[in-house]
């Protein structure tokens, strides 16, 4: 590398660094390669590389890890020519480099998203945005003050079945919705992130301290690495890895900002693995009146021995009906019957007086004939996914659209950071047996 890169590692990412490097935020021809980097190539960076150089005119340029096995891998998917360092400030001081991955432990998104952005690059980065929730704000000022592109990785908000479901709750297809139920459920030891730990993983392989950045140090113990995902040092547990999921897409559906009050509970009942995080958890959300919608509760769950098969879906409950989303599938319209003839307690009374009451009741409610009507099957399939569609290819369509033309994505910081912060206030009312209280316009915690 050239002595450049030297320089701007030798900066610690300062103003002058970032001045130095920063690239120009312009609109980008139609046939402009973008070249990515990926940092963090895991599970999920893995799968994010194989979806977005199927993006046209998207090319990989470069791979950040700090276990040499991924790096090779890297290579040997990508070809030779990838650029692969354990430094991912190595990544940001490339100039070849227009915009970046971000994959890594939860608790690194939020350090290397800002530094990325200061270094010029646009940012897509894997939920939840960040780890803590006094990292968000940072995030948020880096976005505005450098006018780079940011999208959160939940590919939910540019699907089009969660669109369509927003276009029919607003038509009013299922009345005012006042509930919200959403779930997802695993019975895999994959589900559960019992990933495999590679034989060769060692202190040789795999550089330590830069995976433990700014966690607790402690001895070398690759299944942290491998596993981060059950560890509180690392990762987010199920809120952050999969309530800020059902957050987004209920957040995109329902034009909203965030909950006011936050309570969850749960516990470790079958993955007793050394995990410190609960594999069963549930929460109850409050979201306060808006111009679009009234007030409504929403329930999470999650349940990694859920013992019937992988399932995930929503239902939001209308005055008038319900929709069923189910992930990745279709959606459904039950519609609610309307109660004509409310039926008697007559039972509860003396005979003569309950002939009287029933005698009334067919008086004002006579049998009803068949019509069209009441034929009508009471649930139908009002939309489903067009064949091939993937959400994954759409969000990041999506980004790199918006890199090109620099127009907002559909998941920026402030997008992300209310979608992570109940996640992340769940893991708080869990671990401390509290409600919490959060206001989302503000974005800040309430006393």
């Amino acid at each position: 590398m050239p002595s450049t890169r030297r320089t701007f590692l030798g900066t610690g990412l300062t103003a002058t660094g970032v001045a130095a490097f920063a690239q120009e935020a312009r609109p980008r021809a139609a046939n402009d390669r973008i070249r990515v980097a990926c940092i963090g190539f895991g599970i999920m960076g893995q799968g994010d590389v194989r979806t977005a150089v199927t993006v046209p005119g998207v090319e990989l340029a470069a791979v950040a890890d700090v276990y040499d096995g991924r790096l090779k891998l890297a290579r040997e998917r990508h070809g030779a020519d990838v650029f692969t360092t354990r430094d991912y400030r190595e990544v940001l001081a490339r100039k070849d480099v227009d915009a970046v991955i971000v994959a890594t432990p939860d608790h690194w998104h939020s350090r290397i998203s800002i530094d990325a952005m200061n270094a010029g690059k646009d940012v897509y980065c894997q939920k939840p945005m960040v780890q803590k929730i006094e990292d968000g704000a940072g995030v948020v000022a880096a976005q505005a003050s450098t006018g780079r592109i940011l999208q959160v990785g939940s590919q939910r908000v540019s699907s089009v079945l969660y669109q369509k479901a927003k276009d029919l709750i607003h038509e009013g297809t299922i009345g005012e919705v006042h509930m919200v139920e959403a779930w997802w459920d695993r019975s895999s030891a994959l589900g559960a992130w019992q990933y495999s730990v590679p034989p060769d993983a060692g202190t040789d392989t795999i550089d330590w301290d830069r995976f433990l950045g700014r966690a607790p140090k402690r001895p070398f113990e690759p299944i942290r690495l491998f596993r981060w995902r059950n560890y509180q040092d690392y990762g987010t547990g199920i809120a952050g890895d999969l309530f800020v999921h059902q957050f987004s897409g209920i957040h995109f559906v329902m034009d909203s900002i965030g909950p006011t009050r936050i309570c969850a509970m749960g516990g470790t009942h079958y993955w007793e693995d050394g995990r410190d995080v609960p594999d069963l958890m549930m929460g109850m959300y409050e979201y306060p009146k808006t111009a679009r919608h009234p007030a409504f509760e929403l329930s999470l769950r999650v349940n990694f021995e859920a013992g019937g098969g992988d399932q995930a879906g929503f239902r939001f409950i209308g005055t008038e009906g319900v929709l069923n989303l189910s992930v990745g599938n279709a959606i459904t319209i039950s519609k609610k019957v309307k109660q004509v003839n409310p039926g008697t307690t007559a039972e509860t009374f003396s005979k003569e007086i309950a002939e009287k009451v029933r005698a009334e009741n067919r008086a004002k409610f006579p049998p009803m004939t068949a019509n069209a009507d009441s034929m009508r099957p009471e649930t139908e399939v009002r939309y489903a996914m067009p064949p091939g569609y993937t959400e994954q290819y759409a969000h990041h369509l999506n980004f790199f659209e918006s890199v090109r033309s620099r127009k907002a994505v559909v998941e920026d910081a402030v997008f992300g950071m209310r979608a992570a912060a109940p996640a992340l206030l769940s893991n708080v009312s869990y671990f401390n047996r509290t409600l919490c209280k959060w206001d989302p316009e503000k974005m800040a915690v309430v006393a």
